[in-house]
């Protein structure tokens, strides 16, 4: 550790998150494979051919996409009016707006993964996939603030009157507020 200088705070290093390097990895690598892909099946099939074969995939897709957004649109909308929680129609928004991106990005893997988003009969695999990954990140940022990270409360933490569980106990966090 570094001598502390009289008068001044020590600064932290901000650590990078991890999927900052995932991402800019993909950034790299997946056009690599989208080309490579482009031109082994205009290899196969011939060059007009290809081209071809991927306008009628972008048209196929915002076809699919114009219906599917406006059915998951209107399945929201009829949530938010019943007062049920959307939570299935806001997962299979999210998945139609990121499958129609990847389907107008020319390439057939971001097509094959575009298409897998938005098509109803396999969009539930994406959708519990998406839940358990939105649900272990939520537990793991959770574990993050009872160790007394950022929002955990400072010192008193984790006692009984901070809204944590008490040392020793077991079962439901108990969180006490006032309903206004």
């Amino acid at each position: 550790m570094a001598p502390r200088i009289a008068g001044r705070p020590r600064r932290r290093r901000r650590r990078r998150p991890r999927w900052l390097a995932f991402v800019f990895i993909a950034l790299l690598v997946v056009p690599v494979l989208e080309i490579a892909v482009i031109i082994a099946v205009g290899k196969v099939i011939g060059g007009w051919p290809t081209l071809g074969l991927l306008l009628l995939e972008s048209a196929l897709g915002a076809w699919l996409v114009r219906r599917e957004g406006a059915r998951a649109w209107a399945s929201l909308r009829e949530a938010l009016r019943t007062g049920r929680m959307p939570s299935r129609q806001l997962s299979d928004a999210a998945l139609v707006l990121v499958g129609g991106t990847l389907l107008l990005t020319p390439g057939f893997l971001s097509d094959i993964v575009g298409f897998f988003f938005i098509l109803p009969f396999t969009r539930p695999i994406a959708r519990k996939a998406l839940e358990a990954a939105v649900a272990r990140r939520l537990l793991r940022d959770q574990g993050r603030t009872r160790r007394g990270g950022a929002g955990s409360g400072g010192a008193g933490s984790g006692g009984a009157g901070s809204g944590g569980r008490a040392p020793g106990t077991t079962g439901p966090d108990v969180i006490e507020g006032e309903v206004l």
